[in-house]
């Protein structure tokens, strides 16, 4: 598979980043490789780590151990029987989530200059509760100066 989005290659500092804004604690994926054993690699590890995430970048290749995925349905409530009533969890393996976060960085920051500012949904530090306390002032200045204005409110 030939890769047709070239991109710089994967900086040590990026797989740092992605590390630290890993939560800690968390099960491990198919490999049992958890964020606490890669951060404990150090310098070293990090290194191969990052080579290894370039390599996968680099050819579009994910290896087998990385893409596989242990697929866990838990109950919502106590005792349920129906699939509706449950929710699944993905474990995946970290290294394959430090790569996606890492990508993840690299489209927010290309995207974030394209973001208008008053944009409150999907954006990081922003939700529905900014833009519902900055609703009343947007709505008394735009009926002081007499021009049409929509306000839509989706409620769930």
């Amino acid at each position: 598979m030939k890769n047709n989005f070239a991109g710089p290659p994967i900086m040590k500092e990026e797989v740092e980043t992605a590390i630290k804004k890993m939560k800690h604690g968390k099960a491990t994926g198919p490999d049992n490789i958890s964020v606490e054993l890669i951060e404990a690699l150090e310098d070293f590890g990090i290194g191969k780590v990052t080579h290894l995430l370039n390599e996968i970048y680099d050819t579009g290749q994910i290896p087998t151990d990385l893409s596989k995925s242990i697929f866990i349905a838990l109950p919502k409530k106590p005792g349920a029987t129906e699939c509706e009533l449950h929710r699944t969890i993905s474990l995946m393996s970290h290294i394959t989530k430090i790569l996606l976060k890492i990508i993840m960085l690299r489209i927010r920051n290309k995207i974030k200059p394209e973001i208008a500012e008053e944009q409150c949904g999907f954006v990081e530090d922003k939700g529905t509760s900014n833009a519902i306390w900055l609703s009343p002032p947007v709505l008394f200045t735009k009926s002081n100066i007499n021009v049409k204005f929509s306000f839509y409110f989706h409620i769930g």
